[in-house]
């Protein structure tokens, strides 16, 4: 049993599993229990016209809906890598502050759906924009099945709203996008030889005062073949955020290895053409009129301002069950 707990690494992946297993199990005997207990209030109504039981029967009812959507969203979850945790990138499209400020109301909203699950979150690097937002921000995203709830989010999202920043309060188109990759195992062979990768140091950036860091702590890695950068800023030791920098590089690179196992000879173009500026895949109406759509699938609320709250789980569900849908009919998604 010391040698079990003596490897670090291995102990946290097992110790993942059994998190994951344990919330499985738990959220099936969850439903069995609502589904007894509906069963026995409902009989106490039909049988002895118990009004107070029909009542709560009806409260047992919403709540097994609910449990069951929720396992069955788990049902949907069956890629390798879904249960992984999640490395999220957002950036600012062209556009300057309204394009920033975007960015930055994207990451509050990750960031408020993250919190509502109680996940883990850690920032890795941030850059803000010169009058508003930010201009990138990296975070981790640790949580079951994280990354297969955040894969939904990546790619482009656009933005209409009268501009607080136009002091003629005229109407603005704002681009950013979202990149979200799975943070992999460390025993998954990814090789990155030392003639690729070009590493740049450099003092960490902050708001001032003792916060700001006076070392080149700083890093950038930059991948030559695929042109991938990382830049990590999150320690104060140059050596953690190397680290913490050639561990996301490799889950990037994995994940475009994956891409390429996955698709046919263009599947690699194809992807770079579906995240680039004007192919977005939802877009946040806010004026003239209010609407949230995802132009994948069709999904659209009318509630704009609780889904930039957070509230996006109505698109992670139709994103999920449009992939298998997409993949039954033999569709590249």
């Amino acid at each position: 049993m010391d040698g079990f707990w003596n490897d670090s690494a291995n102990a946290a992946k097992v110790q993942q599993e059994k998190s994951l297993i344990k919330d499985i199990t738990s959220s099936y005997l969850a439903l069995e229990q609502l589904r007894d207990e509906f069963f026995i209030l409902h009989e106490f109504f039909t049988q002895e016209g118990d009004v107070a039981s029909g009542t709560e029967a009806l409260t047992v009812y919403d709540k097994f809906i609910k449990h069951f959507k929720e396992m069955e969203q788990k049902v949907l979850l069956s890629d390798e890598n879904d249960a992984l945790n999640a490395i999220v990138s957002i950036n600012a499209g062209a556009g300057g502050t309204e394009s920033c400020d975007w960015a930055a109301m994207l990451y509050r909203m990750i960031i408020k759906w993250a919190e509502a699950k109680r996940f883990k979150l850690s920032l890795i690097d941030t850059q803000e924009g010169e009058t508003a937002g930010i201009k990138s921000v990296s975070f981790m995203v640790e949580g079951p099945f994280a990354y297969g709830l955040l894969k939904s989010e990546s790619g482009v999202h656009r933005l209409v709203r009268i501009s607080p920043f136009d002091s003629n309060a005229r109407r603005h188109t704002s681009f950013a996008s979202i990149w979200v990759t799975p943070e992999i195992e460390d025993n998954i062979e990814i090789v990155i030889a030392d003639k690729d990768l070009r590493i740049d140091v450099f003092r960490s950036g902050g708001a001032g005062g003792q916060g700001v860091n006076t070392t080149d702590s700083a890093v950038r890695f930059t991948h030559l073949p695929t042109g991938l950068v990382v830049v990590c800023q999150k320690e104060r030791s140059q050596l953690k955020n190397k680290a913490l920098a050639l561990k996301i590089l490799r889950s990037r690179l994995y994940e475009l290895e994956l891409a390429k196992r996955r698709a046919k000879s263009d599947a690699i173009e194809a992807e770079k053409e579906e995240i680039g500026w004007g192919a977005q895949i939802r877009s946040y109406v806010l004026h003239p009129y209010k609407l949230v759509k995802d132009h994948r699938n069709g999904h659209e609320v009318f509630t704009a301002e609780d889904v930039l709250d957070g509230n996006i789980d109505s698109f992670i569900d139709a994103y999920l069950r449009w992939m298998v849908e997409q993949k039954s009919q033999g569709s590249p998604a």
